[in-house]
Protein backbone atom coordinates (compact mmCIF):
# COMPACT_ATOMS: atom_id res chain seq x y z
CA UNK A 1 0.00 0.00 0.00
CA UNK A 2 2.89 2.67 0.24
CA UNK A 3 3.34 5.04 -2.72
CA UNK A 4 6.59 5.73 -3.78
CA UNK A 5 8.20 9.38 -3.42
CA UNK A 6 7.33 11.58 -5.71
CA UNK A 7 4.59 9.24 -7.62
CA UNK A 8 1.27 10.89 -8.26
CA UNK A 9 -0.98 7.82 -8.88
CA UNK A 10 -4.17 8.11 -11.24
CA UNK A 11 -6.05 6.14 -8.73
CA UNK A 12 -5.62 8.94 -6.08
CA UNK A 13 -7.02 11.25 -8.78
CA UNK A 14 -9.74 9.34 -9.89
CA UNK A 15 -10.89 8.90 -5.84
CA UNK A 16 -10.47 12.67 -5.68
CA UNK A 17 -12.80 13.49 -8.61
CA UNK A 18 -15.16 11.04 -7.09
CA UNK A 19 -14.91 13.12 -3.35
CA UNK A 20 -16.03 16.03 -5.07
CA UNK A 21 -18.83 14.52 -6.88
CA UNK A 22 -20.08 13.33 -3.56
CA UNK A 23 -19.71 17.20 -2.22
CA UNK A 24 -21.78 18.18 -4.66
CA UNK A 25 -24.32 15.64 -4.18
CA UNK A 26 -24.35 16.43 -0.39
CA UNK A 27 -24.75 20.11 -1.46
CA UNK A 28 -27.89 19.43 -4.04
CA UNK A 29 -29.60 17.12 -1.46
CA UNK A 30 -29.12 19.24 1.59
CA UNK A 31 -29.19 23.21 0.87
CA UNK A 32 -32.22 21.80 -2.28
CA UNK A 33 -34.36 20.76 0.66
CA UNK A 34 -34.64 17.02 -0.29
CA UNK A 35 -33.72 14.96 2.83
CA UNK A 36 -36.44 14.10 4.41
CA UNK A 37 -37.21 15.57 8.44
CA UNK A 38 -36.49 12.51 10.84
CA UNK A 39 -37.94 14.23 13.33
CA UNK A 40 -41.53 13.92 11.38
CA UNK A 41 -44.09 11.98 12.25
CA UNK A 42 -44.57 11.09 7.96
CA UNK A 43 -42.15 11.33 5.08
CA UNK A 44 -42.96 10.93 1.69
CA UNK A 45 -41.23 8.69 -0.57
CA UNK A 46 -38.71 10.94 -1.90
CA UNK A 47 -37.44 12.36 1.52
CA UNK A 48 -36.82 9.09 2.55
CA UNK A 49 -34.58 7.73 -0.86
CA UNK A 50 -32.66 10.89 -0.43
CA UNK A 51 -30.97 10.02 2.74
CA UNK A 52 -29.25 7.00 0.67
CA UNK A 53 -27.52 8.92 -1.73
CA UNK A 54 -26.47 11.19 1.75
CA UNK A 55 -25.80 7.86 3.82
CA UNK A 56 -23.07 6.64 0.68
CA UNK A 57 -21.65 10.29 -0.19
CA UNK A 58 -20.84 11.22 4.06
CA UNK A 59 -17.53 9.93 3.35
CA UNK A 60 -16.73 12.76 0.92
CA UNK A 61 -14.98 15.50 3.33
CA UNK A 62 -12.79 13.07 5.03
CA UNK A 63 -11.62 11.54 1.91
CA UNK A 64 -10.47 14.83 0.73
CA UNK A 65 -8.14 14.90 3.78
CA UNK A 66 -7.39 11.19 3.56
CA UNK A 67 -5.77 12.01 0.17
CA UNK A 68 -4.32 15.39 1.21
CA UNK A 69 -2.90 13.64 4.37
CA UNK A 70 -1.45 10.88 2.40
CA UNK A 71 0.09 12.93 -0.10
CA UNK A 72 1.01 15.81 2.31
CA UNK A 73 2.92 13.52 5.23
CA UNK A 74 5.92 13.18 3.73
CA UNK A 75 6.11 16.75 1.90
CA UNK A 76 7.67 19.84 2.85
CA UNK A 77 5.55 22.62 3.92
CA UNK A 78 5.84 25.24 1.35
CA UNK A 79 5.41 28.70 2.14
CA UNK A 80 4.73 29.37 -2.04
CA UNK A 81 2.02 26.69 -1.95
CA UNK A 82 -0.69 28.55 1.13
CA UNK A 83 0.30 31.55 -1.15
CA UNK A 84 -1.00 29.87 -4.32
CA UNK A 85 -3.69 27.84 -2.54
CA UNK A 86 -4.86 31.33 -0.31
CA UNK A 87 -4.46 33.29 -3.76
CA UNK A 88 -6.83 30.66 -5.70
CA UNK A 89 -9.85 30.87 -2.41
CA UNK A 90 -9.37 34.81 -2.48
CA UNK A 91 -10.29 34.40 -6.59
CA UNK A 92 -13.08 32.59 -6.27
CA UNK A 93 -14.34 34.69 -3.59
CA UNK A 94 -14.09 37.72 -4.96
CA UNK A 95 -14.68 36.92 -8.48
CA UNK A 96 -17.80 35.20 -8.12
CA UNK A 97 -19.12 37.17 -5.36
CA UNK A 98 -18.94 40.19 -6.94
CA UNK A 99 -20.59 38.90 -10.38
CA UNK A 100 -23.39 36.85 -8.54
CA UNK A 101 -23.72 40.15 -6.48
CA UNK A 102 -23.67 42.37 -9.88
CA UNK A 103 -25.64 40.32 -12.30
CA UNK A 104 -28.26 39.68 -9.44
CA UNK A 105 -27.64 35.76 -9.50
CA UNK A 106 -27.88 35.49 -5.83
CA UNK A 107 -30.24 36.52 -3.06
CA UNK A 108 -28.15 36.52 -0.36
CA UNK A 109 -28.33 40.15 1.32
CA UNK A 110 -25.84 42.28 -0.41
CA UNK A 111 -24.06 44.00 3.40
CA UNK A 112 -21.01 44.45 4.90
CA UNK A 113 -20.63 40.98 6.38
CA UNK A 114 -20.74 39.98 2.65
CA UNK A 115 -18.28 42.08 1.55
CA UNK A 116 -16.28 41.09 4.65
CA UNK A 117 -16.58 37.33 3.67
CA UNK A 118 -14.88 37.93 0.14
CA UNK A 119 -12.20 39.61 1.01
CA UNK A 120 -11.60 37.63 4.05
CA UNK A 121 -12.52 34.02 3.15
CA UNK A 122 -10.71 32.14 5.17
CA UNK A 123 -10.78 34.25 8.13
CA UNK A 124 -14.40 34.90 7.98
CA UNK A 125 -14.97 31.10 7.40
CA UNK A 126 -16.52 31.39 3.55
CA UNK A 127 -15.71 28.12 2.33
CA UNK A 128 -15.71 25.98 6.38
CA UNK A 129 -13.95 23.52 4.56
CA UNK A 130 -10.54 25.55 3.45
CA UNK A 131 -10.56 27.54 6.27
CA UNK A 132 -9.50 24.07 7.98
CA UNK A 133 -7.56 23.46 5.55
CA UNK A 134 -5.31 26.60 5.71
CA UNK A 135 -5.06 26.06 9.02
CA UNK A 136 -3.89 22.50 8.66
CA UNK A 137 -1.49 23.18 6.53
CA UNK A 138 0.07 25.91 8.56
CA UNK A 139 0.61 23.16 11.25
CA UNK A 140 2.43 21.55 8.67
CA UNK A 141 5.81 22.16 9.67
CA UNK A 142 5.30 20.87 13.32
CA UNK A 143 3.02 17.86 12.66
CA UNK A 144 4.59 16.78 9.66
CA UNK A 145 8.17 16.56 11.46
CA UNK A 146 6.67 15.00 14.06
CA UNK A 147 5.07 12.04 11.83
CA UNK A 148 8.20 11.45 10.19
CA UNK A 149 10.05 11.24 13.67
CA UNK A 150 8.01 9.21 15.28
CA UNK A 151 7.64 5.56 15.70
CA UNK A 152 4.84 3.20 14.40
CA UNK A 153 4.07 2.61 17.85
CA UNK A 154 4.15 5.86 18.66
CA UNK A 155 2.25 6.86 16.07
CA UNK A 156 -0.53 4.38 16.76
CA UNK A 157 -1.01 5.47 20.18
CA UNK A 158 -0.85 9.09 19.41
CA UNK A 159 -4.05 8.19 16.83
CA UNK A 160 -6.03 5.87 19.03
CA UNK A 161 -6.15 8.60 21.84
CA UNK A 162 -6.98 11.59 19.32
CA UNK A 163 -9.57 9.44 17.66
CA UNK A 164 -11.32 8.15 21.40
CA UNK A 165 -11.48 12.15 22.08
CA UNK A 166 -12.55 13.35 18.83
CA UNK A 167 -14.55 10.27 17.41
CA UNK A 168 -15.72 7.63 19.46
CA UNK A 169 -16.67 9.35 22.45
CA UNK A 170 -19.45 11.57 20.28
CA UNK A 171 -20.26 8.45 18.77
CA UNK A 172 -21.15 6.30 21.85
CA UNK A 173 -22.65 8.43 24.31
CA UNK A 174 -26.04 9.25 24.18
CA UNK A 175 -26.32 12.93 24.47
CA UNK A 176 -24.16 15.98 22.57
CA UNK A 177 -20.91 17.17 24.08
CA UNK A 178 -20.41 20.68 23.86
CA UNK A 179 -16.96 20.98 22.53
CA UNK A 180 -18.09 18.48 19.66
CA UNK A 181 -16.88 20.55 16.39
CA UNK A 182 -19.22 18.16 14.33
CA UNK A 183 -16.37 17.78 12.22
CA UNK A 184 -15.72 20.79 10.77
CA UNK A 185 -12.62 22.09 12.46
CA UNK A 186 -8.83 21.77 12.16
CA UNK A 187 -9.07 19.17 14.95
CA UNK A 188 -10.70 16.49 13.44
CA UNK A 189 -8.90 16.79 10.25
CA UNK A 190 -5.61 16.66 12.16
CA UNK A 191 -7.33 13.15 13.07
CA UNK A 192 -7.80 12.43 9.63
CA UNK A 193 -4.28 13.77 8.35
CA UNK A 194 -2.52 11.44 11.04
CA UNK A 195 -4.23 8.52 9.64
CA UNK A 196 -3.64 8.81 6.40
CA UNK A 197 0.05 9.58 7.41
CA UNK A 198 -0.09 6.17 9.65
CA UNK A 199 -1.63 3.94 6.33
CA UNK A 200 1.20 5.48 4.60
CA UNK A 201 3.99 4.47 6.37
CA UNK A 202 3.02 1.88 8.23
CA UNK A 203 -0.35 0.20 6.29
CA UNK A 204 -3.41 -1.35 7.72
CA UNK A 205 -3.69 -5.22 8.06
CA UNK A 206 -7.47 -5.15 7.34
CA UNK A 207 -7.12 -2.97 4.22
CA UNK A 208 -4.54 -4.90 2.63
CA UNK A 209 -7.26 -6.69 0.58
CA UNK A 210 -9.89 -4.57 -1.57
CA UNK A 211 -13.06 -6.49 -0.78
CA UNK A 212 -12.43 -5.75 2.81
CA UNK A 213 -11.79 -1.76 1.94
CA UNK A 214 -15.65 -2.09 0.02
CA UNK A 215 -16.99 -4.01 2.80
CA UNK A 216 -15.56 -1.61 5.24
CA UNK A 217 -17.03 1.30 3.26
CA UNK A 218 -20.50 -0.22 2.28
CA UNK A 219 -21.07 -1.71 6.47
CA UNK A 220 -20.13 2.23 6.93
CA UNK A 221 -22.43 4.15 5.22
CA UNK A 222 -25.67 0.97 6.07
CA UNK A 223 -24.66 1.47 9.68
CA UNK A 224 -25.06 5.56 9.26
CA UNK A 225 -28.15 4.66 7.70
CA UNK A 226 -29.61 2.38 10.56
CA UNK A 227 -28.50 4.62 13.25
CA UNK A 228 -30.45 7.66 12.06
CA UNK A 229 -33.93 5.23 10.90
CA UNK A 230 -32.87 3.71 14.51
CA UNK A 231 -32.83 6.56 16.27
CA UNK A 232 -35.95 8.61 14.58
CA UNK A 233 -37.76 5.38 16.12
CA UNK A 234 -36.70 6.29 19.75
CA UNK A 235 -37.55 9.61 19.36
CA UNK A 236 -40.92 9.42 18.04
CA UNK A 237 -41.52 6.80 20.34
CA UNK A 238 -40.34 8.35 23.39
CA UNK A 239 -39.52 12.31 22.29
CA UNK A 240 -35.66 11.28 23.40
CA UNK A 241 -32.70 11.50 21.33
CA UNK A 242 -33.60 14.34 19.50
CA UNK A 243 -30.05 16.30 19.89
CA UNK A 244 -28.51 13.24 18.54
CA UNK A 245 -30.96 12.19 15.14
CA UNK A 246 -28.42 12.65 12.94
CA UNK A 247 -24.87 12.55 14.29
CA UNK A 248 -23.96 9.40 12.70
CA UNK A 249 -23.89 11.85 9.72
CA UNK A 250 -21.31 13.71 10.87
CA UNK A 251 -17.90 13.61 9.96
CA UNK A 252 -16.22 12.52 13.30
CA UNK A 253 -18.88 10.10 13.92
CA UNK A 254 -17.12 6.48 13.85
CA UNK A 255 -19.37 5.28 11.20
CA UNK A 256 -18.74 8.11 8.88
CA UNK A 257 -15.15 7.75 9.52
CA UNK A 258 -14.63 3.98 8.82
CA UNK A 259 -16.53 4.41 5.63
CA UNK A 260 -14.14 6.86 4.11
CA UNK A 261 -11.16 4.75 5.07
CA UNK A 262 -12.56 1.45 3.73
CA UNK A 263 -13.07 3.29 0.21
CA UNK A 264 -10.19 5.10 0.58
CA UNK A 265 -7.95 1.72 0.75
CA UNK A 266 -10.43 0.47 -2.16
CA UNK A 267 -8.70 3.11 -4.25
CA UNK A 268 -5.27 2.99 -3.03
CA UNK A 269 -5.24 -0.47 -3.96
CA UNK A 270 -6.31 0.24 -7.25
CA UNK A 271 -4.15 1.05 -10.48
CA UNK A 272 -6.29 3.54 -11.93
CA UNK A 273 -5.85 2.40 -15.53
CA UNK A 274 -8.31 2.96 -18.41
CA UNK A 275 -9.86 6.03 -19.74
CA UNK A 276 -11.28 6.97 -16.23
CA UNK A 277 -8.28 6.88 -14.67
CA UNK A 278 -5.97 9.29 -17.72
CA UNK A 279 -9.49 11.68 -17.49
CA UNK A 280 -8.95 11.81 -13.81
CA UNK A 281 -5.23 12.69 -14.00
CA UNK A 282 -6.55 15.27 -16.30
CA UNK A 283 -9.41 16.56 -14.36
CA UNK A 284 -7.51 16.37 -10.61
CA UNK A 285 -5.38 19.15 -10.23
CA UNK A 286 -8.74 21.44 -10.71
CA UNK A 287 -10.78 19.88 -9.26
CA UNK A 288 -10.58 22.07 -6.22
CA UNK A 289 -12.29 24.68 -8.29
CA UNK A 290 -15.36 22.83 -8.46
CA UNK A 291 -16.10 23.48 -4.51
CA UNK A 292 -14.55 27.12 -4.67
CA UNK A 293 -17.42 28.01 -7.13
CA UNK A 294 -20.48 26.16 -6.28
CA UNK A 295 -20.32 26.77 -2.49
CA UNK A 296 -19.19 30.85 -2.65
CA UNK A 297 -21.72 32.17 -0.59
CA UNK A 298 -23.43 33.89 -3.54
CA UNK A 299 -24.51 30.40 -5.13
CA UNK A 300 -24.33 28.03 -2.18
CA UNK A 301 -28.68 28.28 -1.93
CA UNK A 302 -29.16 29.12 -5.82
CA UNK A 303 -27.54 26.76 -7.79
CA UNK A 304 -30.04 24.06 -6.63
CA UNK A 305 -32.64 25.14 -7.92
CA UNK A 306 -31.23 25.39 -11.59
CA UNK A 307 -31.63 21.96 -11.61
CA UNK A 308 -35.12 22.05 -9.85
CA UNK A 309 -34.69 20.09 -6.92
CA UNK A 310 -37.29 22.22 -4.81
CA UNK A 311 -39.63 20.68 -7.55
CA UNK A 312 -39.15 16.83 -7.51
CA UNK A 313 -41.91 14.56 -6.60
CA UNK A 314 -40.40 10.86 -7.39
CA UNK A 315 -37.68 9.03 -6.79
CA UNK A 316 -36.97 8.82 -10.50
CA UNK A 317 -36.66 12.28 -11.03
CA UNK A 318 -34.64 12.75 -7.75
CA UNK A 319 -31.91 10.14 -8.96
CA UNK A 320 -31.87 12.03 -12.55
CA UNK A 321 -31.69 15.18 -11.56
CA UNK A 322 -28.94 14.63 -8.77
CA UNK A 323 -27.32 13.15 -11.27
CA UNK A 324 -27.30 15.35 -13.51
CA UNK A 325 -26.67 18.28 -10.86
CA UNK A 326 -23.18 16.58 -10.04
CA UNK A 327 -22.24 16.13 -13.57
CA UNK A 328 -22.56 19.42 -14.87
CA UNK A 329 -21.62 21.27 -11.58
CA UNK A 330 -18.34 19.14 -12.33
CA UNK A 331 -17.94 20.06 -15.55
CA UNK A 332 -18.92 23.67 -14.73
CA UNK A 333 -16.18 23.68 -12.00
CA UNK A 334 -13.36 22.46 -13.53
CA UNK A 335 -13.63 24.15 -16.41
CA UNK A 336 -14.03 27.69 -14.40
CA UNK A 337 -10.89 26.47 -12.84
CA UNK A 338 -8.46 25.53 -15.69
CA UNK A 339 -9.53 28.99 -17.25
CA UNK A 340 -8.83 30.92 -13.39
CA UNK A 341 -5.53 28.80 -13.62
CA UNK A 342 -4.37 30.13 -17.19
CA UNK A 343 -5.25 33.62 -16.59
CA UNK A 344 -2.41 33.01 -13.19
CA UNK A 345 -0.22 31.99 -15.49
CA UNK A 346 -0.31 34.54 -18.78
CA UNK A 347 0.05 36.88 -15.61
CA UNK A 348 2.70 35.25 -13.86
CA UNK A 349 4.67 35.46 -17.50
CA UNK A 350 3.65 39.21 -17.46
CA UNK A 351 5.18 40.11 -13.85
CA UNK A 352 7.69 37.58 -14.55
CA UNK A 353 10.14 40.66 -16.20
CA UNK A 354 9.88 42.77 -13.50
CA UNK A 355 12.66 43.07 -10.84
CA UNK A 356 10.67 42.97 -7.75
CA UNK A 357 8.56 40.50 -9.07
CA UNK A 358 11.94 38.56 -9.49
CA UNK A 359 13.08 39.56 -6.11
CA UNK A 360 10.02 38.20 -4.65
CA UNK A 361 10.37 34.71 -6.71
CA UNK A 362 14.05 34.67 -5.26
CA UNK A 363 12.89 35.45 -1.21
CA UNK A 364 10.61 33.01 -1.45
CA UNK A 365 12.42 30.40 -2.73
CA UNK A 366 14.58 30.48 -0.36
CA UNK A 367 12.07 30.50 2.41
CA UNK A 368 10.57 27.49 0.67
CA UNK A 369 14.37 25.84 1.01
CA UNK A 370 14.21 26.19 4.07
CA UNK A 371 12.03 24.30 5.44
CA UNK A 372 12.97 21.62 2.51
CA UNK A 373 16.31 21.80 4.60
CA UNK A 374 14.48 20.28 7.91
CA UNK A 375 14.28 17.10 6.15
CA UNK A 376 11.06 16.09 4.05
CA UNK A 377 11.19 14.96 0.91
CA UNK A 378 8.87 16.30 -2.18
CA UNK A 379 6.02 15.14 -3.32
CA UNK A 380 4.67 16.64 -6.67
Amino acid sequence: MVQKSGERKKNLEELRCLAMMMVVALHFLGKGELLGDVSAAQMDAVGIAAWVPEALCIVAVNLYMLISGYLLCESSFKLSRLLKLYLQIWMYSVGVGLIAGLTGLTAVEIDTHYFLSLLFPVSMGHYWFMTAYVFLYLLLPFVGMAVKRMTKEQLKLALIILLLVFCVLKSVLPFRLEEDGQGYDCLWYLCVFLTAAYIRRFGIGFLEKRWRCMLLYIGGCAAVLAELFVFRAVYLRTGSLGLILKISLEYNHIFAFFAAVGLFGWFLLGKGEGIIGRAAAQAGPYVLGVYLFHENIALRYEWQGWFGARGIQSVPELLVKLLAAVICMFITGVIVERVRSWLVRMLGRLFSGLKCWQNWMEKLGRMDQLFVEMGGSEIS
